[in-house]
């Protein structure tokens, strides 16, 4: 198999020519040399040529005339079973992705196909350096629109960003979310679009991360046809798309300082100038705003505006990572099985407290994001349909072969899935540690619907309250 960038090769399995030649040209921009068949029997019986055994991914179209997508990629195992494999899917396909992980596909991504997406994804299926096993992160998103009530955490600090969100979302001022990648930023994002008054209104997104610089201005205000090399057409853009509704700017420390100009007069004037034109349009649209990056640090070395920080900051809260809320863990790694085994071609999923000892274990770098792909993974994978500790050998070895053992609880390092009762020295904790422990699990656990805590606790909701108060538990309920 080749091991340098400039002769790695793919070989693309679709049927439809445009498609060959887009595909073509676009992992050409990563080194990638390709090599086409129109259908998986070809696919197949290319395998044996000289040109099939420098292959170094495949990369299939669920569409391709031929076996079924799963079928494929079996006989494509059987065959070289160490050959890295992505099914493109449609949007809705997610039962054909199981499917094809099922049987040995490495990794699918969905159209409309985002070209640094893909390349990214195919880099990181040859790669030996990176995750492994079921750490491997997932290309695409398991999207799946969140109501508040639905998103999972009882630590402080997460609770109090939660608490900020919804109250901005009854509001119409702008909003920023802060936090590392894959703690959630586009779940708030689009939670508070969907409780605010807006919520029947278009929601459009704007990731400034996968857009040249140049072209960020053009995507959010448009241009006119002529309006600069490569605009042979008029553009609308998201603002005016989104009018009524709201749009979330994703990652916008990467909006270059020309474009963070118009964004600031935009957000005075409420007015939309396409670049190349001379009409102002007013727009009505409420802007979400999320960055990885501290933008004071950007401020201070003159890579953002000032004024425009403060213009999107009228409601700002930062996410916490995943080890900041290790107690998190459990009914978050409950939650979100829940949400796979619903999704088309899957089923109930259980895991036991041995895994749980693992998942809260380790360190999650990628935040909640990486444990839904793991989880996905092993669900995936899984032979049964209760997941264990044996569902996450690449999270042991890290660990360092084992997963943290307990008699009666599940607790590490202090942080509990469930409630520890003990202290390190072998006394009991205090019984208002306990029970705010045990108000913190019951509020994630039922997704913070108040009253069902209340309820499932046995005391009235104004005593639930009250406890909240003299226990310090901050809670958006």
């Amino acid at each position: 198999m080749a091991t340098t960038r400039d002769t790695r090769t793919v070989m693309i399995v679709d049927s439809e020519p445009a498609q060959q030649r887009f595909l073509a040209a676009l992992v050409s921009r990563g080194g990638w040399r390709s090599v086409v068949a129109g259908d998986t029997d070809t696919a197949l019986a290319k395998l044996g040529t000289q040109e099939g055994m420098a292959l170094d991914a495949v990369l299939v179209d669920q569409g391709t005339p031929g076996m079924d997508m799963a079928e494929f990629v079996a006989e494509l195992r059987r065959w070289r079973p160490a050959l890295p494999l992505i099914v493109i899917t449609m949007r809705n396909g997610v039962e054909v992705a199981v499917g094809a992980m099922r049987a040995g596909a490495s990794d699918f991504v969905q159209k409309p196909i985002a070209p640094d997406r893909l390349l990214e994804a195919l880099d990181r299926i040859v790669s030996t350096s990176g995750p492994q096993g079921e750490l491997r992160p997932l290309t695409e998103k398991l999207r799946a629109p969140l109501a508040f009530e639905e998103i999972i955490g009882s630590s402080p600090n997460f609770r109090s960003a939660l608490a900020i969100a919804a109250k901005a979302a009854r509001a119409r001022v702008p909003v920023m979310i802060n936090g590392r990648p894959g703690t959630g930023k586009e779940v708030f994002a689009r939670a508070i679009h969907s409780a605010s008054p807006r919520a029947r209104g278009a929601l459009v997104m704007v990731d400034c991360s996968a857009v040249s610089p140049g072209l960020i201005g053009s995507g959010l205000f448009g241009h006119e046809r002529g309006a600069f090399a490569g605009a042979f057409d008029r553009q609308v853009g998201r603002l005016v798309q989104a009018d009524g509704g709201s749009v979330i700017i994703d990652h916008v420390e990467c909006i270059p300082l020309e474009t963070q100009a118009k964004l600031v007069e935009f957000l005075s004037s409420g007015e939309v100038q396409m670049i190349g034109g001379s009409i102002r349009q007013s727009v009505d649209v409420r802007i979400i705003a999320t960055s990885t990056s501290p933008l004071e640090k950007l401020i201070e070395a003159g890579h953002f505006r000032e004024d425009l920080y403060y213009a999107l900051s009228s409601a700002q809260f930062t996410l916490p990572s995943l080890s900041e809320r290790r107690g998190d863990v459990g009914p978050l790694t409950r939650h979100l099985l829940a949400r796979i085994g619903g999704l088309p071609g899957m089923g109930p999923i259980g895991v036991t407290d041995d895994a749980l000892r693992l998942l809260a274990a380790y360190a999650w770098p990628g935040n909640v994001r990486q444990l839904q792909d793991v989880l996905f993974r092993a669900a995936v994978n899984s032979a049964t349909d209760v997941l264990t500790s044996a569902d996450f050998r690449a999270i042991e070895a890290t660990l360092g072969g084992g997963s943290p053992s307990g008699e009666g609880e599940i607790a590490i390092n202090g942080e509990a899935i469930g409630v520890t009762l003990y202290l390190p020295d072998g006394n009991l904790r205090p019984l208002e540690e306990i029970e705010a422990d045990v108000i913190r699990l019951a509020i994630g656990h039922y997704r913070g619907r108040m009253s069902e805590v209340a309820r499932r606790l046995g005391i009235g909701r104004s005593t639930l309250y009250r406890k909240l108060s003299d226990l310090g538990i901050d809670t958006a309920a």
